[in-house]
């Protein structure tokens, strides 16, 4: 019989899930073309049955497409063991494209009830603000939410991709339950005042991309095999020279993998694990052997000097975690004006 996978309290409020997630958003959309939707739902079954209990996705994914993918995953009884998070921010237009960013009262509400349909449920665990609109000031969007949340449509309130600044604004009028922000062994800029900041605050952290986009799993075999609609191709660390200096991180990863006699992802997840017990991983997959295998890495156990040795491979990474555009819209540039200035309309 499986090991079960521990839960864990994520924020202040309440919250529990699995110590580890699933991201849901390469199932339908980024990393190729969508997968079967019959063999998504049978691994999102599978995920709810192993114990994996924290879905993780947005009206993005698809977009749209894979907020319906869950809703259906979820009937027959799997809506109740499962804690569902999405997000919204993000504007998507009649033929797909993104609009831009909003987070202005009436298009925090439209969100939520769009999502409340997709997924066809009652209530929403954690609804997160994807990215910040930096026009409307953040204690306009929260109050909002807060709103949401005392007419139970949503639970928990999350963040994602916010600055410090921002964080405390948020939490000082609603609570904050989680931020969710990229972190893994090859990007590490949160740990510089993102972190702090939910810690000192009692927030969670919700680990997006702790595989580096599936290039600590599988190195090589992930650049030789992406198809021509990946957004990877985008990223400055999958281009040019920058992969072969990067291919040397993922060597050094493989071969303490090695010693350690477990994978590469499961070291990887590993390290994320070790960071603190308010973390919670979220790596995606859409196959149910690579979904086994991330489980394992929470029983993977790393003594000071692994930590160490596999921490010293942040200096060798060459190029930006993400590309131009997608970079404007994260922690760094998520501050909002004053609440002073908000003129509702």
């Amino acid at each position: 019989m499986a090991t079960p996978v521990r839960r864990m309290k994520l924020g202040s409020q309440g919250l529990e899930v699995s110590a580890q997630g699933l991201g849901c958003m390469g199932m339908s959309s980024h990393f190729g073309p969508p997968k079967a939707e019959s063999d998504m739902i049978k691994l999102i079954h599978h995920a709810v049955d192993s114990g994996i209990t924290h879905l993780d996705t947005s009206n993005v994914y698809g977009p749209h497409t894979n907020e319906i993918l869950i809703g259906k995953a979820l009937k027959g009884g799997y809506r109740e063991k499962v804690q569902l998070a999405t997000k919204f921010g993000i504007k998507i237009l009649e033929d797909g494209s993104r609009g831009g960013v909003f987070g202005d009262p009436e298009f925090v509400r439209a969100s939520c009830e769009a999502s409340l349909k997709r997924l066809d449920v009652d209530y929403i665990d954690l609804f997160y603000v994807h990215r910040i609109d930096t026009r409307v000031p953040i204690e306009v969007t929260v109050g909002e939410l807060k709103k949401l949340v005392e007419e139970g449509k949503i639970k928990y309130i999350g963040l994602s991709e916010a600055s410090p600044e921002t964080i405390r604004r948020a939490h000082a009028v609603h609570p904050i339950t989680a931020v969710q922000l990229e972190w893994s062994l090859w990007s590490r800029d949160a740990e510089e005042s993102v972190i702090p900041t939910c810690r000192e605050l009692g927030i969670g952290i919700v680990a997006f991309s702790p595989l580096g986009s599936g290039f600590l799993a599988s190195g090589p075999n992930l650049i030789n095999n992406m198809g021509s609609d990946d957004i990877r191709k985008l990223f400055p660390r999958f281009q040019g020279e920058n992969v072969g200096q990067n291919l040397k991180v993922f060597e050094r990863v493989n071969e303490l993998a090695t010693r350690k006699g477990c994978t590469p992802s499961q070291l990887a997840l590993a390290w994320v694990h070790h960071q603190g017990n308010d973390v919670c991983p979220i790596p995606g997959t859409t196959k149910i052997e690579n979904l086994n295998n991330n489980i394992k890495a929470l029983f993977v156990q790393l003594s000071p000097e692994e930590m160490a040795e596999l921490e010293s491979l942040a200096t060798l990474v060459k190029g930006e975690r993400l590309h131009a555009s997608a970079l404007s819209l994260t922690w760094k540039y998520a501050n909002t004006p004053p609440l002073s200035s908000w003129k509702s309309t």
